[in-house]
């Protein structure tokens, strides 16, 4: 398990959504392919006489990333390539070197997928009842999950993990029009995950975060007659064409879940848990008492 919802070691696909399979949690993205494919950008870019700054808008992403993919900084979003393509005229050649662009350094083999339909969301509502959720946490605290982790990871696995994760983040800020929803179960602060430090950096951070438009922050409270969430932690993802898929881990195995009937299930549950959870101002009272009591 790679702690934080970034993908574990094996997968299984509950509908139709995913590919089985494999042993690949520690399966490195070589850089020199994002690069690589970044440069076929840049070079078709550069043939149809467009800057960057021209190139963003028509093709409907941010500077920033543009930028990002032609530096090779990060993979681009499911629908980039094809646009690209049609855009500068590239005679399918953005296309097919989008093809190699499966792997993702850091990540799970299978859980690249998952990664990849985040880069495009339109919502992602995410409960964690074991520990903070990998796009919530700080340096301090992923290092030490990764650092706690059995069997042990070398150090090279653990930067590996570190960077992917602290990639991963920046769909928060990234992705303004994305709804991120988040559920915590109040004792994660409590169990003191990494000592009191690392704890009140971490509730700090979470606060912060809290403050973007796009992003909500709900606490489970501690004693809860009644909660929906009893079945474990899990993931819910809109799509750009409003398709809904699910994501759920444990220790040794992951699923994605696209069969309506499971994911119907999956949604009255996170409803219920949204309900039953603390409202966003009282979280914020919360996690701010919490944190001022260390």
């Amino acid at each position: 398990m790679t702690h934080g919802t970034d993908g574990i070691d094996s997968i299984t696909t509950y509908g139709t959504f995913g590919n089985g399979g494999g042993r690949g949690g520690a399966e490195p993205e070589p850089q020199y392919i994002l690069k690589m494919f970044g440069e076929v950008v840049k070079t078709f870019r550069k043939r149809a006489r467009l800057t960057q700054e021209q190139f963003a808008p028509l093709v409907g992403y941010s500077l920033e990333t543009v930028a990002s993919i032609e530096q090779g900084r990060r993979l681009p979003p499911p629908d980039f390539a094809e646009r690209a393509d049609s855009l500068l005229d590239a005679f399918g050649v953005i296309l097919a070197a989008a093809k190699h662009l499966t792997r993702r350094k850091g990540l799970a083999s299978w859980f690249r997928q998952w990664a990849q339909l985040e880069l495009g969301a339109l919502s992602l509502y995410t409960y964690e009842c074991r520990l903070i959720p990998g796009l919530l946490q700080t340096p301090a605290y992923a290092r030490t999950l990764f650092t706690d982790q059995l069997p042990p990871l070398g150090d090279e696995q653990i930067e590996a993990q570190l960077a992917a994760r602290l990639e991963r983040q920046q769909l928060l800020r990234s992705r303004p029009n994305t709804a991120f929803s988040f559920i915590l179960e109040e004792h994660l602060f409590l169990r003191d995950l990494g000592g009191d430090e690392v704890t009140r950096e971490l509730i700090g951070h979470i606060l912060d975060l809290s403050e973007l438009r796009n992003v909500d922050i709900q606490i489970m409270p501690l004693v809860r007659h009644h909660h929906a969430g009893l079945h474990g932690p899990m993931q819910l993802l809109e799509t750009q064409d409003h398709q809904w898929f699910g994501y759920l881990e444990g220790q040794e195995h992951g699923q994605f879940v696209s069969d309506l009937k499971v994911l119907s299930a999956l949604q009255m549950r996170c409803a219920n848990m949204r309900s039953q959870a603390l409202s966003l101002d009282d979280s914020e009272s919360l996690m701010r008492r919490m944190r001022g009591a260390r």
